[in-house]
């Protein structure tokens, strides 16, 4: 269980994160989505499903968005309303920040209560008036310690830009955060640096390192790739110029995340650190969900054939059948 792998620092976590579909959306039309969703996810041996919520981050840069900004639904209540019959647990994100700690704590109880576990992040801008600071909120969320997890997000572009993702880490660990799941990763040098740091400071103040959940994502476009970079995901030159220039870009790109994939599984075992994988798709495109599904069976392959990740009993039932 994702519970008891996060808690015993077991490596190959193998997590599927999507987006609620927008605001708006016809309620038997979101049913339909939901259906398609599981039937996809049911074919995937994974330990939970992250569902994101969507902020609109027009405002930390000066670059026209590639893909309009469309409010989706609340997390939870399409996790709760929408997702049961997906016997896996739920990660569900939350901007504490934009709530107040009475929201929270009432948010965090309805959370507990379904056995869906939390990820805080950050404000959408920095100028964005905080009604309670991530401190604050893992301490309204501790008196669930005891049976529960809380994660939160590593940034390698950041550490490659402030040098400090690793301390960053650490203080979070220290409010209680167990795990990261990481930006999507397409820079290997940056999520590899930040691996180094942290384990080097770990070392240093004799603690164990936290979980390291890195994000994979497949890129069927040109356009897509735009959305990536507007995200602040960095994706090298020449590996961008390899994308650009293959016949088939989605299918290159699947290539190149497996690999990624692949060499960050050999980086961690090396340095003993705990370490997963959570694959999404940043577009809405058939072709790239179906993809990611793909990404997401390979890495699992993969991370059995090195002796990581052993197949859960629910999905080797399932195989039988």
């Amino acid at each position: 269980m994702f519970l008891e792998k996060i808690k015993s620092a077991e490596s190959g976590v193998l997590l599927y994160g999507i987006t609620p579909p927008k605001v708006g959306t016809p309620p038997e039309r979101v049913a339909e989505i939901a259906q398609k969703t599981i039937e996809r996810l049911t074919t995937l041996d994974i330990d939970a499903l992250v569902v994101y919520d969507v902020q609109d981050e027009a405002a930390r840069t000066k670059e026209e968005r590639p893909f309009p900004f469309l409010n989706a639904l609340d997390p939870l209540d399409f996790a709760s309303n929408y997702l049961g019959s997906l016997n896996i647990p739920k990660i569900i994100y939350r901007p504490a920040g934009k709530f107040s700690p009475l929201e929270l704590s009432d948010w965090l109880e309805e959370l507990h209560k379904q056995n869906f576990y939390p990820v805080f992040v950050g404000i959408p801008a920095p100028d964005f008036p905080v009604k309670t600071s991530l401190p604050e909120a893992y301490k309204i969320w501790s008196k669930h310690q005891d049976t529960s997890v809380i994660g939160a997000v590593t940034i390698p572009e950041r550490h490659n830009l402030l040098n400090d993702e690793d301390v960053r880490i650490l203080d979070k660990m220290s409010c209680g955060v167990s795990y990261f799941i990481s930006q999507c990763i397409f820079n290997l040098d940056y999520a590899k640096q930040v691996i180094e740091d942290l384990v080097l400071n770990c070392k240093g103040k004799n603690i164990s390192p936290p979980t390291i959940i890195f994000t994979i994502t497949a890129c069927g476009s040109t356009k897509t790739l735009h959305f990536m970079e507007w995200l602040g995901i960095h994706v090298p030159d020449e590996l961008k110029e390899d994308l650009k220039k293959s016949d088939d870009i989605l299918e290159k790109s699947v290539k190149i995340c497996l690999d990624i994939a692949s060499e960050l599984t050999t980086y961690c075992m090396e340095r003993s650190i705990p370490f997963g994988f959570n694959i999404e798709s940043v577009a809405i495109r058939k072709a790239e969900i179906e993809a990611s599904i793909s990404i997401a069976g390979g890495i699992g392959q993969m991370l059995k054939n090195k002796g990581v990740r052993k197949a859960s009993k629910d999905y080797e039932a399932q195989v039988v059948k």
